[in-house]
């Protein structure tokens, strides 16, 4: 009975200060956890930095103005709870020194925002290794990593990332992972280092599954099967898979909803592949319903190996059939059929319109890894480790 009351005080009526991606943007796993966490606690949210130097690109361009005019606007009110600071840098970080000005500026800018905020020794949970310096410098309570991908193989991520990590790693009073080969690395540098996967918004996904939600038009007419997928069309996207499986099923359409960063252009020549751009994570319930397969094709490498794509969660949670390539915390699931090569991906695809199954019952297979759940296993990490969130 004690070990529950003190769960159950854990992680309530704190301050929290979260650095982690820009707040203004798709919900990720980040953006769930905290609004949770903001029923019983406040947070403020601090926006990322970036890990490299911007380019010229159209792309960089508009997010260093949107950082810039985010800096401006001064801390934010966004949410119950949820305040965010878009904090002011120099974007060049290839320079040691300018990179100790940048440190020393966050600190300062966060110093300030939990002044008028009036934090005092708040919880500091940081989701980026670029923040390690600040994030030990905060007089904080308790010292959180949570550790969601492996930064250090993201393409154009500088060395000093990995040894920014490895300090956050061994400083932090709890490291948090989001699949088993990342708690296994995290766990030889921090014994306090503890297994929690990502959880779905299952009610969102399941609306799928209510006959109030209508199919958008713009894939309601194209011809069927509809293969689908959302998500960022980026480098670890194996997009010549796609091009294999829409040649491979040329009478079905193959829907792609996102930001590309990548090369799409043989995807393009195509006729049946159909390039929806971005859209609103209100709005993908309905694209799902729309879907007769979803599709998880990415790259097989060191940084999706240690993924836990959180867009298998909530494809499931729709109550869609899933074709995966081999990403470990996929096959853990148990519930997507998986492709090692191109060709068996082409034949799980095949084999997932011939045998579709329940999707209700898919959909509620999933019910019980809920975001809320995922707090609940934290808060258990907390107490039996003794640290008081």
């Amino acid at each position: 009975m004690r070990r529950l009351d003190e769960r159950s005080e854990v992680l309530r009526g704190a301050d929290l200060v979260c650095f982690s991606n820009d707040w203004d943007g798709d919900p990720l796993s980040k953006t769930h956890l905290m609004r949770l966490l903001a029923v019983d606690n406040r947070v403020l949210w601090v926006n990322s930095l970036g890990n490299r130097t911007p380019t010229a690109s159209a792309h960089d361009l508009r997010r260093l103005a949107k950082k810039a005019a985010g800096t401006l606007r001064g801390v934010r009110d966004v949410e119950h709870n949820i305040f965010v600071l878009s904090p002011l840098a120099v974007p060049l970080f290839g320079s040691r020194l300018i990179a100790a000005g940048n440190r020393i500026a966050l600190k300062l800018q966060v110093e300030r925002a939990m002044r008028g905020l009036g934090f005092r020794r708040p919880i500091v949970w940081s989701f980026l290794p670029a923040a390690e310096w600040v994030a030990q410098s905060l007089r904080a309570r308790l010292l959180i990593y949570h550790c969601v991908d492996e930064f250090s193989a993201f393409s154009g991520t500088p060395a000093a990332i990995a040894e920014q990590e490895r300090r956050l790693v061994e400083g932090a009073d709890l490291v948090i992972t989001s699949s088993e080969r990342l708690w296994t690395s995290k766990r030889a540098l921090n014994p306090n280092t503890v297994l929690v996967r990502h959880g779905v918004d299952h009610a969102h996904f399941a609306r799928a599954l209510e006959p109030e939600t209508v199919v958008p038009e713009e894939i309601a007419g194209l011809p069927r099967p509809l293969f689908g997928f959302f998500g960022l069309l980026a480098d670890w996207v194996d997009l010549e898979l796609l091009e294999t499986l829409a040649q491979g099923l040329p009478a079905g359409s193959l829907v792609l909803i996102g930001k590309q960063r990548a090369d799409t252009s043989r995807l393009r020549r195509l006729p049946n592949v159909h390039f929806i751009g971005q859209r609103r994570y209100e709005e993908l319930p309905a694209y799902c319903k729309g879907f007769d397969v979803a599709l998880m094709p990415f790259k097989i490498n060191e940084l999706t190996l240690n993924s836990n794509p959180l867009k298998v969660r909530e494809y499931l949670a729709a109550g869609l059939p899933v074709v995966s390539t081999a990403i470990p915390e996929v096959e853990r699931l148990g519930l997507c059929r998986i492709g090692r090569t191109p060709e068996e991906f082409v034949a799980a695809a095949r084999a997932a319109l011939e045998a579709p199954g329940p999707r209700r019952e898919r959909s509620e297979a999933i019910r019980g890894e809920s975001w809320a759940a995922r707090i609940e296993e934290i808060r258990m990490h907390l107490a039996s480790l003794g640290l008081r969130g």
